[in-house]
């Protein structure tokens, strides 16, 4: 696979995202459900704490990628929904160094929504990835 960013301008970078990504070559694409702060059980995580929720995400989706043979450098969309958009700034270290570290910066969208499908939830990953 083939990975070309699209950057007419460079802000986004800055803040760790491309505006957009060519991917080329034999490719296999995954398309990952919402990932929220759930127990394995299936139970809401850390009612209040923005980053841990963030966190636990992330490591949700992780797993996903994992369980298709990929990691967070596979990932080249990444929609971020949160119920609120300034605490998610507030935390937005928690989501940046682990792509960073993935070596990894994918087209981000973020939307500030109502809420979430369980009303203690406050953000939810989704994501693409291509390997």
């Amino acid at each position: 696979m083939q990975r070309t960013a699209v950057n007419p301008v460079t802000w986004s970078m800055e803040m760790g995202f491309n505006q957009g990504e060519i991917v080329s070559g034999n490719t296999r694409t995954l398309y990952c459900s919402g990932q929220t702060a759930m127990s394995g059980g299936g139970h809401p995580q850390h009612a209040g704490d923005m980053a841990a929720q963030l966190a636990l995400s992330l490591d949700n989706l992780e797993a996903v990628l994992d369980e298709a043979g990929m990691t967070l450098a596979n990932l080249v969309r990444l929609n971020v929904y949160t119920t609120d958009v300034d605490l998610l700034f507030q935390h937005y270290g928690v989501l940046a160094s682990r792509l960073g570290a993935a070596g990894v910066a994918p087209t981000t969208t973020m939307l500030g929504v109502t809420r979430l499908a369980i009303p203690t939830l406050m953000v939810e990953l989704e994501g693409t990835a291509v390997a």
